[in-house]
């Protein structure tokens, strides 16, 4: 039988040529199995029909995405901010703030369901019956363990690409607030707020966000 000779940190070793083929063999086959056909995607029409049950389905690049419950100080904290959201808008009439669960289609293949979305009556999207069309011109994810990991990756990456004009992430353990903004097709950190600070947005002008109102005792 032929051999291959591997150097390692410890020295020459021989290895069987069919060993090495038969890993190329795997090599390959993993490369294979991740270049799937879009027919193993799932779809908007595969979100429309998930059970009306309260639990939050994600679909995003076409895999299905189930997201836990969210514990107690997340629901005071995006409470917080939705209020003083709707009362900029509202003042405004500039638009509306939409809490999950509500689906925001960005492609066929990426349904998700933000925290929090807003959008402005200038902006692109579109208000359906089952769902927001388009890229909302602000969305905002509340960080928890089973979510923390998606919401700076994978989720921030959709929402780039989809064209969300406007990207908060919030920090319930750091007590901050990170604010990303769409320029020339990429996301920019505007700023990164902490307790002491205030938010101001860019696509809200003349709204302000004192971080000790939304990370204080509860109300």
């Amino acid at each position: 039988m032929g051999v291959n000779r591997v150097r390692s940190s410890a020295g020459l070793h021989e290895r069987p040529a069919a060993d090495q083929a038969a890993r190329h063999a795997c090599a390959t086959l993993r490369r294979v199995s991740t270049a799937l056909s879009s027919v193993y995607h799932l779809t908007y029409e595969d979100w429309l029909a998930t059970a009306d049950d309260g639990v939050m389905r994600e679909i995003i690049e076409g895999e299905l995405h189930v997201v836990p419950p969210p514990n107690l100080e997340h629901q005071r904290i995006s409470r917080k901010i939705e209020v003083r959201l709707d009362a900029y808008l509202g003042t405004t009439r500039s638009g509306e703030v939409f809490d999950a669960p509500v689906g925001l289609k960005l492609s066929d293949h990426d349904i998700l369901e933000p925290d929090l979305l807003v959008v402005l009556q200038e902006g692109c999207a579109r208000l359906e019956a089952s769902a927001v069309f388009g890229p909302a011109d602000l969305v905002v994810e509340i960080l928890s363990p089973g979510s923390a990991k998606r919401d700076v990756g994978l989720k921030r990456r959709v929402y780039e690409a989809g064209g969300v004009r406007e990207y908060w992430i919030v920090d319930p353990i750091a007590k901050r607030i990170e604010v990303l903004s769409l320029r020339s097709g990429a996301y920019v950190s505007d700023a990164v707020h902490d307790l002491d600070g205030t938010l101001t947005s860019p696509v809200l002008p003349g709204f302000a966000l004192v971080l000790r109102d939304v990370f204080g005792a509860a109300t």
